[in-house]
């Protein structure tokens, strides 16, 4: 296979897996994952949530729900590094016209905006802010797979219009399978076929097919590729970093620093119990396309009565 240069890997270990510990990683964690990603060739690194100081507290919550300027610093000092860093604001729940300060004051390079489709008008104003700045952007148009084909076309009809670098397909709810992940694939590569605008996608692991979509998405020519650490990330979590590195032919990316980095810090974060990954309460909300949080709430109790959870959740589809 010929090697794309279109391509850009994207680590989202310390936001999308900061759902399963409440963002609390260590400096040290955080720091050699950075290096280890730098290590490894990956193009961007997720640092997390610019979450509301006004909607949350930080007292509850590890630094990464927030991503302060200084907090990132003192990991990455002023990342003389051709890695990008990237932090997640979600609509709604962010005060993107107070907490993010102009790209030239920021070691910060691209701003993620996550909604839901619904959100399309409110995400596109903080798209154009974050643009007006000097970031990069993407919209993340979350659980798509809810929504119906007029929907989805005129979300990226809009989303083709504006400043957007980047548009996202994300299987929030691991309920997508290769052919109509490659579908819509096709749907948002045609929408930005006249624009120098790329498309996306981020998988979740509900049916064991985070990793299958992702290369599949990848053959009809998505080119930003999200993946975490183990596949660490909310609930049966997402596509594994080193499924997707081993992958792809491109010798800049480096599978041997990524184990080293598994070895010392991702085995004994599962050994001191924080959990992720596929398991049969979270392939039910994936067939049944609905939100992990009863299988979350599932798994939190520690429950095993897996046929009849199952039974509950056809009993309330």
């Amino acid at each position: 296979m010929d090697v794309r240069n279109d391509i850009k890997v994207l680590d989202a270990t310390i936001r999308d897996g900061g759902l399963c510990n409440n963002f609390e990683f260590t400096d040290e964690f955080v720091k050699e994952l950075y290096k280890t990603n730098v290590a490894s060739g990956v193009d961007y690194m997720e640092f997390g949530y610019k979450a509301s100081k006004n909607m949350f507290k930080e007292s509850e919550f590890g630094k990464w729900k927030f991503c302060n300027e200084e907090d990132i610093r003192a990991i990455v000092g002023d990342n003389p590094t051709s890695m990008k860093i990237a932090v997640m604001a979600d609509v709604g729940r962010c005060d993107y016209k107070t907490d993010f300060l102009p790209k030239n004051e920021s070691v910060i390079d691209m701003v993620r905006v996550a909604c839901y489709i619904h959100q399309i008008p409110a995400a596109i104003e903080m798209i154009e802010w974050f643009h007006a700045l000097g970031y990069e952007t993407t919209c993340n148009i979350m659980a798509i797979s809810q929504a119906n084909t007029e929907q989805v076309n005129q979300a990226l009809s809009m989303l083709a219009a504006t400043n957007v670098d980047v548009i996202y397909l994300v299987d929030s709810y691991g309920s997508l399978y290769p052919e109509n992940a490659s579908a819509l694939a096709k749907v948002y590569l045609a929408a930005v076929e006249n624009t120098d605008k790329k498309i996306g996608f981020h998988a979740h692991n509900n049916q064991n097919l985070a990793f299958a979509n992702t290369i599949e998405t990848l053959s009809y020519g998505v080119s930003f590729l999200d993946a975490t650490v183990q596949g660490m990330g909310r609930g049966a979590g997402n596509c594994a970093m080193e499924l997707l590195l081993g992958f792809l032919k491109n010798p800049k990316y480096n599978l041997y620093e990524l184990l080293k980095f598994i070895e010392k810090y991702m085995i004994p974060l599962k050994a001191q119990g924080v959990v992720w990954g596929y398991d049969l309460q979270y392939m039910f909300t994936g067939l049944l396309n609905r939100h992990p949080r009863e299988a979350i709430d599932f798994t939190g109790k520690k429950r095993d009565d897996y046929s009849e959870f199952y039974k509950s959740l056809l009993e309330n589809f």
